[in-house]
């Protein structure tokens, strides 16, 4: 990355399918696009056949060096089932670029996927777990061949941890979706963090839109503010081993609740930060107003990372914030997770 120049993130969510059928994924449900998969632009579906091919990837990975880009979250669908996968972050560790793995966990059980990841340098591996509780996070998380479950997730996590032995990379996270449900998974998340050996912790609010099928049920709401704003007080309190999100995070959390649209004053999408989908198309952020109010055109496909992501200005003010943007700020400040010490 040129040193001069302010750095980039991008969240590449770099294949469609997935080996989970979690029913409030942001890619919609198998079981509603079966019979028609949504083709508007930006709508993003586990059964799209529109994800970059290998030959198309790489080929813009090869324009990393030299450019912006500074880190890459790694996501999907999941990322590690698709075999060519390691391949890419070679590619991109090659280039200088950090690569942050977003995984549901369970191919991490894969010893010589372990093996790969280790050796390669991957700096993070954060890993999705909604609830301690494995009943809620497979009610809710499903695995699609009926058999992988939670204790899978677990496995693979604690796998991870002893592969990479003392050292210090990858750091180890987990991430855990916040709904009406189970907002106790702000403490307890952090809990079992913390008793498996993970680095960070990340507990994120669910991003429903009105019209999706579990919006009443599990959508946050002004009545959650209170409860949220004490579980988050009682986290930051506990003097918990795992490294959290910046301290003005719940706040923003809790405004999200309250404020589920508004006014982002400095927004970094689109200056420091990127969303590529599977088939390459380049957003400013994943916020699906921002999605909904962008021309479709920018593309990674055939495209050069040193002048895609061209030296920009300051951070600018966007009147389209939602309750996807709040997600976004622990990947912003993923820095303090890969250098500030871990607490002992």
């Amino acid at each position: 990355m040129t040193a001069d120049l302010n750095p980039v993130t991008l969240l590449w969510a770099l294949r469609s399918p997935c080996n989970l059928g979690c029913r409030y994924c942001y890619f919609g449900t198998i079981e509603e696009h079966r019979g028609a998969v949504p083709l508007q632009s930006g709508a993003l579906s586990h059964l799209a056949r529109t994800d970059l091919d290998l030959a198309a990837i790489t080929a813009f990975v090869d324009t990393l060096p030299g450019s912006r880009v500074k880190r890459i979250f790694i996501a999907g669908g999941e990322p590690l089932i698709w075999p060519p996968v390691m391949e890419v972050i070679a590619a991109i560790k090659a280039a200088g670029v950090q690569v942050v793995l977003c995984t549901n966990g369970i191919p991490l059980n894969r010893p010589e996927l372990l093996d790969m990841i280790i050796s390669l340098g991957v700096d993070a591996v954060s890993v999705s777990l909604d609830s301690p509780d494995a009943d809620y996070n497979d009610t809710w998380r499903p695995a699609r061949n009926g058999k992988h479950a939670h204790q899978d997730v677990i496995s693979g996590i604690q796998a991870l941890i002893t592969a990479r032995g003392s050292s210090p990379s990858p750091r180890v996270g987990l991430y855990s979706v916040i709904t009406r449900l189970n907002i106790d998974v702000v403490q307890t998340g952090a809990v079992l963090a913390s008793e498996l050996g993970c680095d960070y912790f990340v507990p994120q609010p669910i991003a429903l839109e009105h019209g999706h099928a579990l919006h009443t049920q599990l959508s946050l709401t002004d009545g959650d503010a209170d409860p949220m704003s004490e579980a988050f007080t009682q986290l930051y309190r506990s003097c918990t081993p795992v490294r959290l999100p910046d301290p003005s995070y719940p706040g923003r959390v809790v405004d999200s609740i309250t404020h589920e649209q508004g006014f982002v004053s400095g927004c970094f999408g689109g200056t420091n930060l990127f969303f590529i989908e599977p088939d390459g198309s380049v957003y400013d952020c994943p916020s699906s107003l921002k999605i909904a109010a962008t021309a479709p055109g920018r593309t990674i496909r055939g495209a050069d990372a040193r002048t895609l992501f061209a030296a920009a200005g300051p951070c600018s003010d966007c009147g389209l914030f939602s309750r996807d943007c709040v997600n976004m700020w622990p990947l912003m400040g993923f820095e303090r997770f890969l250098t500030e010490r871990i607490p002992t």
